[in-house]
């Protein structure tokens, strides 16, 4: 009888043992400022699974420091086909997702009303969740431009947020980006171009890039894009235009491919201005500036080249600011083959804008906005980008190409990390408004 107890005693441990095994399946290598107890939130495990991987950490004199390589146990049962992690009990992939927003949600000025309505997508985006088994916890905090957010901070913390959506204005991004950091919770600006904080901190996405290294990118990508264009540069004399450096980065651009292009002026003599056209190969035109008020007179010149020669090929790039015209410009958009560089794009006749627009006036009795972006429709991205992002990989999504398949109602995201801190999205499109009335978004 006692060899029989003994023996169960031994299948009972071994039984118990088989139950979690640890498999050192990844290495971390530490960053500024990061903590142990960040480090396990991060990839959803406890700190004490953390130590047990790495035993260094058991030592009572031990430090994390930048550099250092730990192993990041990922736990299963015994059953090798039918493997399962076992969470930390505080793991935000089992349990609802806090996430607060910090935006001007008033209706005192446009700056309000645009950020409301992008709440508002948010929220839609929170209801869709719901069908995917995804719940959230939202908070949401009135960031006007003169909120004193040091006041704001005691409420933020105590809503123990995984996710910061905000701020909108720049004078509030080193704040919150300090306190993100702190907090090791993640922090997506949604409109802000200034954040320098983006090169030492980790947590912080930023969705748009700043003009300086769109014009950089737009440049590289435009001289392979129409590699086989004749490009025309057409000086419109505009003080006001912010195009200069991106008109400058494409000319350096052609000079390091050794290509050649022309130069002319949108009121130089018609001879001038036709001179600067090839026959034989497409031609591509560029304004050194973004303003609207420019396009009907580029078109007229053209329209007078094709009458006079019908035989060249003409295409136009253009800048995301027009899109903000277009329904008055679309129809000429076609006519002339043009290409929008932009990062979002709306397409009003797809299905699932139509369901969305549709699903907005049911809500909040109004309709959206009608301006370029959609916000309702960038916080309905975002929200789902980043929900399912949290949900399928905890603290430690980095919002990397192919982590899970989602197509963007207009704004695509797929970040890429700045140096050693945050990450920017570098999603980019050239909208293509074709002469047979379709229209192309290409993702580049």
């Amino acid at each position: 009888m006692a060899r029989l107890l003994r023996n169960i005693c031994i299948v009972l441990l071994l039984c118990c043992v088989g139950v979690i095994r640890a498999q050192y399946v990844k290495v971390h290598k530490v960053q500024k400022k990061e903590t142990v107890y960040g480090i396990a939130r991060m990839y959803g495990i406890t700190q004490e699974q953390l130590k047990q991987a790495n035993p260094v950490m058991l030592q009572p004199d031990y430090q994390l420091k930048k550099g250092d390589l730990i192993n990041i146990p990922v736990t299963t049962n015994g059953d090798s086909q039918n493997d399962r992690t076992i969470f930390a009990v505080d793991d935000v992939r089992q349990r609802p997702i806090r996430m607060g927003v910090l935006l001007p949600l008033h209706l005192q000025n446009n700056d309000g009303k645009r950020m409301l309505e992008y709440y508002r997508g948010i929220l839609m985006a929170c209801d869709s969740m719901k069908h995917e088994g995804i719940s959230v916890d939202i908070h949401a905090w009135n960031l006007s431009e003169d909120t004193n957010l040091g006041a704001l901070l005691p409420q933020i913390d105590a809503a123990k947020c995984d996710i910061l959506i905000g701020p909108y204005y720049n004078k509030h991004v080193p704040t919150l980006a300090a306190f993100a950091q702190q907090h090791q919770c993640l922090m997506v600006v949604p409109f802000s171009l200034d954040i320098p904080e983006i090169v030492n901190n980790r947590y912080i996405f930023q969705i748009y890039q700043p003009s300086d290294d769109l014009d950089d990118i737009t440049a590289r990508r435009f001289a392979i894009w129409f590699k086989d264009y004749h490009p025309i540069i057409i000086n419109c004399s505009d003080a006001n235009s912010s195009k200069g450096g991106f008109t400058s980065a494409l000319r350096k651009q052609f000079e390091k491919d050794g290509k050649m292009y022309n130069l002319t002026s949108i009121n130089s003599s018609d001879l001038h201005f036709m001179g600067a056209f090839l026959k034989g190969i497409p031609n591509v035109v560029v304004l050194n500036t973004e303003n609207t008020s420019y396009i009907p007179q580029l078109y007229k010149r053209l329209d007078t080249i094709l009458q006079q020669h019908p035989d060249v090929q003409i295409s136009v790039f253009g800048y995301t600011e027009w899109l903000g015209g277009i329904y008055a410009q679309q129809s000429h958009f076609h006519r002339f083959d043009t290409y929008i560089p932009a990062p979002f794009y709306t397409n009003v006749n797809s299905p699932q804008t139509i369901r969305l627009l549709q699903r907005y006036r049911w809500n909040f009795h109004q309709d959206m906005i009608t301006i370029m972006p959609r916000f309702a429709l960038s916080g309905f991205d975002h929200a789902v980008y980043f929900l399912r992002g949290l949900h399928k990989y905890g603290m430690q999504f980095d919002g990397a190409p192919g982590r899970f398949n989602y197509q963007a109602v207009q704004t695509p995201l797929k970040f890429e990390r700045v140096s050693h801190g945050g990450l920017q999205n570098k999603a980019y499109m050239f909208i293509h408004y074709k002469p047979d009335f379709t229209i192309d978004a290409l993702n580049y």
